[in-house]
């Protein structure tokens, strides 16, 4: 418990950071849709008439921007990106973090195995995104709500951000298991994060080449796609499934290299 207490407290001021912003994320996105409702189909139709790419990158082909709830599916975008981002590097942080600043000795010495150790950080972790998801929600929830004026947003919203926890857990042990493979922990959350910028470029890649549509197994970013979520289309069962199985493969490669591996002091 100590090390999982440690470990949220070192984390502490990041995560304020983090939610801080993306408070201000969703306040300042949101305050631009009543100039996009004012306008009308004016809105849909400029954006239909934008390059395929900007419409990929900016999520917005498939959403009625005069809707609250269509303007929040296109900033749910940006949403979901700092959240990844920020499971990603947390999760390579808090594993290689001990080894980069040359404190590992402290874990060292403590009467407790690797085990309960790696446990410890990934429960302090997902706390972590729990607190960044709910706050997200309880935001979008209030800021959407004052512009919705009567839509029924909520349901949606909250199917959005389970999509959003699954894929932050997600990151988060892909960001665990680089950390714990790399013999060079400084880098680990660098490498992190290229390959999730990887993964969101070629997601927006698929949107634009229909015959990419085979490589969206390789890129969680299709696994929930909000125009999907949002409209009825609901979660598929091959990308939950695919979904898990990568966890619990994630989770392995963790415990397993961070046993193994001869930590520098």
């Amino acid at each position: 418990m100590n090390i999982f207490l440690r470990e949220m407290n070192a984390n502490r001021k990041s995560l304020i950071i983090w939610c801080v912003l993306v408070i201000a994320m969703v306040g300042a996105g949101m305050s631009k849709f009543t100039a996009a409702a004012a306008s009308g189909q004016s809105m849909n139709e400029l954006m239909a008439q934008m390059p395929k790419a900007i419409q990929a990158m900016m999520g917005s082909g498939a959403f009625d921007l005069t809707k609250a709830s269509g303007f929040y599916g296109m900033l749910f975008l940006y949403l979901l990106v700092m959240a990844t981002v920020h499971a990603a590097m947390l999760g390579a942080t808090i594993i290689s973090k001990e080894e980069r600043d040359k404190t590992t000795e402290f874990l060292l010495v403590k009467p407790v195995s690797r085990t309960k150790i790696i446990t410890a950080k990934l429960l302090a972790a997902l706390t972590n995104l729990l607190v960044f998801n709910l706050i997200t929600l309880l935001s979008s929830l209030t800021v959407v709500g004052y512009y919705a004026k009567g839509e029924a947003v909520n349901e949606g919203i909250f199917i959005l951000m389970l999509a959003m926890f699954i894929l932050q857990v997600l990151y988060l042990l892909i960001g665990t298991g680089i950390a714990a493979v790399s013999k060079r922990p400084k880098t680990a959350p660098s490498v992190a994060t290229w390959l999730l910028l990887a993964t969101f470029i070629l997601s927006a890649l698929i949107d634009l080449n229909a015959n990419l549509e085979s490589l969206k197994y390789l890129t969680p970013f299709k696994y929930f796609e909000v125009k999907n979520l949002m409209y009825g289309g609901g979660f598929e069962p091959v990308f939950l499934i695919i979904s898990g199985l990568t966890m619990v493969m994630l989770v392995s490669i963790t415990y397993s290299f961070y046993q193994k591996r001869d930590m520098s002091i």
